[in-house]
């Protein structure tokens, strides 16, 4: 079978959608399937390809400001190649509506003469997470329904996103599939050792709408070091505020190797993500999988489908959660999402 999955960045950018990208791609290309991955790259000025681990990676120029939007540059061209993928694939998959470069894609191919089948992940947070995203956010809505409107399947990671989906779309219910995320089986490899450490961790992008303040302050509660793993626009007020809070308690670092991450993770006494806007959150996901305990939202426990029980005001400490493998999750990807491909059907067939 032949795939195409676009996104807004990918690998060596670090996201949730990058890292879901990368897992299921890879795997695809394991059980023979020919995998192009088409994402935007905002330091480059000509598109550009390489081959990362058998993953055939198009990075396409786009304009990021403030590290949103992801403006496609170059469209006349970007528009040939869309319309030669429709041509030559069997499936095109489309993740995230939250960037004009993939939405821009879907509708491109999707308005083309050939058929072929779309799936759209949309990550969907509901909207804007500014003032300015909120704004734009009601002129964009009506593409991002052009685009769930015409596609085949709508993939939503959590039960908690197709009700979001089904209420903000309603005319797209019967396109809705649920098939939530993985983790790395590497992360299996892992068990909580953190029962008399020192701090709690969070691993991710540094974003006003992860409620990272709200961190520090459990932190403080608690007494315990906080470790902040990762990079994002809004890590230099982090640090700010930081400081005037809880001075020489909280510890930023850089995106650590694997290896590294896993074991900070699995010595944490516990790990916390208080967002409300998440459809999936790995990290925590990660976290649940060695029965680290982490302080969360009600949102992510919901989408975990986490046992969990009271922790402080809304939030709740999660302990237990069904979390799956990447390589289980990609045959549920063959079986739900995929399956309606020409050549799938073809193949069961014959």
């Amino acid at each position: 079978m032949k795939i195409v999955q676009v996104c807004p960045t990918y690998y060596p950018h670090i996201g949730g959608v990058e890292y879901a990208v990368k897992s299921i791609a890879e795997r695809l290309v394991k059980l023979s399937h020919e995998v192009t991955v088409l994402a935007g790259e905002p330091d480059i000025t000509q598109p550009r390809e390489e081959v990362i681990n058998g993953v055939r990676v198009v990075r396409w120029p786009t304009w990021c400001p403030g590290g949103a939007y992801h403006f496609p540059r170059e469209r006349s061209d970007l528009e040939k190649l869309l319309k030669e993928f429709a041509k030559n694939v069997d499936i095109v998959h489309i993740h995230s509506v939250h960037a004009i470069f993939t939405v821009f894609s879907g509708l491109t191919i999707k308005n083309s003469v050939h058929d072929v089948k779309i799936v759209v992940t949309p990550h969907y947070h509901g909207g804007g997470h500014t003032s300015l995203r909120k704004l734009l956010w009601i002129y964009w809505r009506r593409k991002v329904t052009a685009l769930l409107s015409s596609t085949n399947i709508v993939h939503a990671v959590c039960r908690r996103e197709a009700s979001l989906l089904n209420l903000h779309y309603p005319r797209i219910q019967r396109k809705i599939v649920i098939v939530p995320n993985g983790v790395e089986e590497d992360v299996l490899d892992y068990e909580w050792r953190g029962q008399n450490s020192d701090y709690i961790i969070y691993a991710g992008r540094i974003e006003k709408y992860k409620r990272l303040e709200l961190a520090v302050e459990i932190a403080k509660k608690l007494g315990l070091k906080l470790l902040i793993v990762g990079r994002g626009l809004y890590e230099r007020r982090l640090r700010k505020y930081a400081v005037k809070r809880y001075r020489g308690m909280v510890e930023f670092l850089e995106p650590q190797p694997r290896d590294k991450y896993l074991e900070l993770l699995s010595r944490a006494r516990y790990a916390i993500n208080l967002s409300k806007h998440e459809a999936y959150s790995i990290f925590t996901a990660e976290a649940l999988a060695m029965r680290v305990p982490v302080i969360v939202s009600k949102e992510i426990v919901e989408n975990l489908e986490a046992e969990s029980k009271p922790f402080d005001k809304e939030l709740v400490l999660a302990v237990k959660a069904p979390i799956k493998t990447w390589n289980e999750i990609v045959q549920v990807y063959l079986s739900k999402l995929y399956r309606n491909s020409k050549v799938w059907h073809d193949k069961r067939v014959g």
